[in-house]
Order: structure tokens, then sequence, then C-alpha cells
């Protein structure tokens, strides 16, 4: 089998290799020029066309117009028989769509959004939702298990739908952590003592020991950006609005992360989120956001 892998992004490049060296034959393709050095050891299509010819395309885009654009530039070179495994973060709705509108060209359609970071990826120990038909996802799971847990969740969209909570639950506990290091600090409690003392037990997570670790040393290297995190908070919402759910905390950390992204810092990793209390607790403030 033949994958093309497109979007060779923070999370796209170890996942091609992690498939690589799981002995699948990829390729892959990236939207922009990248510096040769990144996507060292990865076999690269020479253009669109060249990726189209795959069994399997595998999307890690940004977001949904993202995926949207791609797949137009791709209709005219797609063919009967082929499958589709969307693994970004996208609207579910979009999902839907998409999934009806190839299937009546008898093309496959999987969303698999995934989380555990650019870590997971070159580890293939990914949490991967998966929404799609029974035989399009039977299909995809040889790939999907090289790279991580596919967890079958519903038909097409739902495992969009699934990434999207996952994300709410992420956001919100990066805000919980933040809250915990600065409160910490102020009382000279080392960070990391603070995430050993708490490690197995009930308060620990990856985001206390991964982001924990980002922020006590202020060092906020992109894993997973702030933008992409409001644009997953913020489909959170709209499906929360729709719902006729409020989730009051959800619009809290929303309105945090869409200053930072005023303030310029929106490429930075999502921990960055401890930037805005932690300055206030430097100038002495009291934060009443």
């Amino acid at each position: 089998m033949k994958i093309a892998l497109i979007g060779l992004g923070l999370m796209g490049r170890p996942m091609a290799r992690t498939l690589l060296k799981a002995g699948f034959n990829v390729t892959g393709w990236n939207r922009s020029p990248l510096d040769p050095a990144l996507t060292e050891g990865i076999p690269l299509a020479a253009t669109l066309a060249e990726a189209a010819q795959a069994e399997t395309l595998i999307l890690m885009l940004s977001d949904s117009t993202a995926v949207a654009e791609l797949l137009s530039r791709l209709d005219p070179l797609l063919r009967e028989g082929q499958l589709i495994i969307d693994m970004g973060s996208s609207d579910p709705r979009h999902s839907q769509t998409h999934a009806t509108t190839l299937a009546n060209r008898g093309i496959g359609w999987v969303d698999a959004p995934v989380s555990g970071g650019p870590e997971g990826a070159a580890a293939g120990t990914l949490a991967i939702m998966v929404g799609g038909t029974a035989s399009d996802v039977e299909r995809a799971e040889p790939i999907l298990r090289a790279l991580g847990r596919p967890t079958h969740v519903g038909p097409p969209g739902a495992g969009h739908t699934v990434k999207v909570i996952n994300q709410l639950i992420v956001g919100l506990t990066i805000q919980a952590v933040a809250e915990a290091m600065v409160l910490a600090e102020a009382y000279g409690i080392d960070p990391a003592l603070l995430r050993t003392a708490l490690a197995g037990g009930f308060a620990d997570s990856k985001v206390l020991q991964i982001h924990g670790q980002r922020m006590a040393a202020r060092r906020y290297t992109p894993g997973g950006k702030v933008t992409t995190q409001l644009k997953d908070l913020r489909m959170a919402a709209a499906m929360a609005s729709a719902a006729g759910i409020a989730l009051p905390h959800l619009n809290d950390t929303i309105a945090r992360y869409e200053t930072l992204v005023e303030r310029g810092l929106g490429e930075l990793d999502h921990s960055a989120l401890h930037i805005l209390l932690d300055e206030r607790r430097a100038r002495g403030e009291k934060d009443n956001a």
C-alpha cells in the first residue's frame, strides 16, 4: 500500500517517520516549501499530483479551511477506491460533508484526529479518535495502529467531535496547571518538586508533567500552538451553543488565548497561557479576569 502524508508540520513529520519505521511505503508532501533538514529521511513527492497517486492519503493540516482547499485541489486527481484519512482537527460538520461527497465517488473517508503531541507521534503512542463507516475504518486500522491507539467512536464526523472535546479538556487543564504553578511559586515551592510530589495522584496528568515543565522553564517552544488551541476551543464553544449548554470555564479560557494572540504570541506553545498569570504574579497583581 502506498501512503501519501500531506502536511509535514510539527505532527506530520514524526508521523511520517513512525510509519516508515513500521514498514509502510510513505511519501510526504507539504503545501509550502520546507527546510530540507526538517524532512530528512522522509521521501517527498515533487507535486500534489504525484502524491495523489497513493492508495491512501493522510491529511495532517491546520484546520477545516485548509482541508477544504486541499480537497478542492485533489478533486480532479482522486479516483475510485482511494481512502482519505483526515488526522488534523477540523469541524465535524465539514467532515460529514466531505465523507458524503467522496462516498458518492467510491472514495473512502475516515476522520482520525489525534492527541499526544509530536512526542506521541514519534513514539507511535497517539490517542486516535476515529469516525467513519465500519468498512473504511477497517481499511485504515493498520495505519492507525502503527501510530497509536485508535478507537472507533462513530460515523463520519464523530472522530472530530471527540477531538474537540479532547481539546476542551486540554485547554481547561492547561489553565488549571498554569494557576497551580503560579500559586506554587508564589509560596516558594519548586515547580519540579511540585510535579514530582503530585505524580501518580489525582492531580497528575501529562499536561502537568509536560506543560508544567515548560511553564517552569518559561520555554514555550510549540508542540501545539496557541492559535491551534484557540481554534479548537472556539469549535467547542460553537458545539456547546448549538446544544444549548453553558460552559463558563471554556469561555474564560478562550478569552485568555485570544489575549495571547492579540499580543502576537499565537505561535507559541499553548502552555504559554501561563505567561498571563505569571506576569500578574510578578507584578503582585490580582487576576480578576
